[in-house]
């Protein structure tokens, strides 16, 4: 979620494992070039702009290498719950994102 990382190409292709999938807030499925070029142009990607703010992080080994995460986030008054898995592939020491969703949570009107 930092600036200098989603602006980097480098440092976010190395976050993200290369059968990375993300289905986000929008419904619109991403792969990882798809994500690596449109990242530094989506919100929380310039450094003075505005930034996502997590909470509620939680997370649970569902088996050797494999980490499920689930958060919130708040980004100009837009709220989203999050679930990604990490994971760890063979021969490799770093936890790397594989699959990421994003699911819009309703402002307070629009709930019942």
């Amino acid at each position: 979620m930092d600036p200098a990382v989603r602006g980097s190409r480098a440092l976010a292709g190395a976050l993200l494992d290369p059968e990375f999938v993300e289905v986000g807030a929008s419904g619109r499925r991403w792969t990882y070039e798809e994500m690596l070029a449109a990242l530094p142009g989506m919100a929380g990607g310039a450094e003075h702009g505005p930034r996502y703010r997590p909470s509620d992080l939680t997370g649970a080994v569902l088996a050797p290498g494999l980490v499920h995460l689930t958060y919130e986030t708040v980004i100009e008054g837009l709220r989203a719950r999050r679930s990604s898995l990490w994971r760890r592939r063979p021969g490799c020491s770093a936890l790397r994102l594989y699959y990421h969703q994003a699911t819009p949570v309703p402002g307070e009107r629009d709930r019942p």
